[in-house]
């Protein structure tokens, strides 16, 4: 039996309210706490996503274990394409991409700070 509820994702990263805003322009929702060293995210549906100041943050290198992904959000999306399209435009880095025309169900991106997350069509 569960004895505690999840409260809150914490991304550690150099520039909170910069990666809240790539966030929220991806998944929607409500910005609190701008330009402050703990910036939330609260997303539609009552999850949240936090981002913390990081003195010395070092970006994960996907998929290298020496600096390893660390967490990654899988993202589903009804338009793979598109929703590319998009989070390149918002400066998502691609770092695996479907090559195999289009068989798989995932794509993987690193968010402005380095997280890997990937889009995934359900």
């Amino acid at each position: 039996m569960a004895f505690a509820k999840l409260n809150v994702i914490a991304v550690d990263c150099p520039d909170p309210t910069a990666l809240a805003r790539f966030y929220q322009q991806v998944l929607g929702g409500e910005i609190k706490n701008e330009g402050k060293e703990w910036v939330d995210l609260f997303l539609p549906g009552g999850a949240r996503l936090a981002f913390q100041e990081a003195p010395g943050y070092v970006a994960p290198s996907w998929p290298s274990a020496k600096e390893s992904q660390q967490l990654h959000l899988d993202l589903d999306v009804t338009d793979m394409a598109e929703a590319q399209e998009q989070v390149l435009a918002l400066g998502a880095k691609a770092l695996d991409l479907d090559d195999d025309g289009g068989k798989r169900d995932f794509r993987v991106f690193a968010d402005p700070a380095g997280h890997p997350f990937c889009l995934i069509r359900p």
